[in-house]
């Protein structure tokens, strides 16, 4: 499966956070990216921050992010299935006619594909950035995802090394 390319793409928190977790930086994004939108509801998340408060330093520092600054009028509908920050992704891509969205969980995904987007998740944008020159090892990526306690399944860990030629 050969993976399209996008200069725009609106992006939620858990991928946010995962490029952190595999690689300490963000910045990687503006080498495959002319523009990163995050919406103010995926910001707020982010800067609450969890226990360990993860994620905030680093996301503070990506100046390079196009983050919003004013809440997405979000319809009912997104919300009734979503929660915020998935919601204000779908929406705002919608809104600002970006065609592809960054989004992990499977129901924001089946969502975002049923609003007519293009959907690419974490791994995805971190295999485009291998296949682009970028020096990473998908492999070593997934383990420290599960050791960090981000789920990936078997298969789609699987199928991205084989993609990385690292299967």
């Amino acid at each position: 499966m050969k993976m399209r390319k996008t200069d725009i793409i609106v992006v939620n928190t858990g991928p946010l956070l995962a490029w952190i977790i595999a690689l300490n930086d963000l910045s990687f994004l503006t080498r495959l990216y002319k523009r990163v939108i995050v919406p103010l509801e995926v910001c707020e998340e982010i800067m609450v921050g969890g226990k360990s408060g993860l994620g905030i330093s680093d996301f503070m520092r990506a100046d390079y992010l196009n983050k919003r600054k004013d809440n997405t009028k979000i319809a009912s509908l997104l919300l009734n299935y979503l929660d915020k920050g998935e919601a204000s992704v779908i929406q705002l891509a919608q809104d600002e006619d970006v065609k592809t969205v960054c989004i992990d969980e499977i129901v924001g995904r089946r969502v975002a594909r049923l609003s007519g987007l293009k959907v690419t998740g974490s791994l995805g944008v971190l295999l485009r950035a291998k296949q682009e020159g970028l020096d990473i090892n998908i492999k070593s990526i997934i383990q420290r995802f599960k050791e960090s306690g981000v789920w990936i399944s078997e298969d789609l860990g699987n199928w991205c090394m084989e993609q990385a030629g690292e299967l």
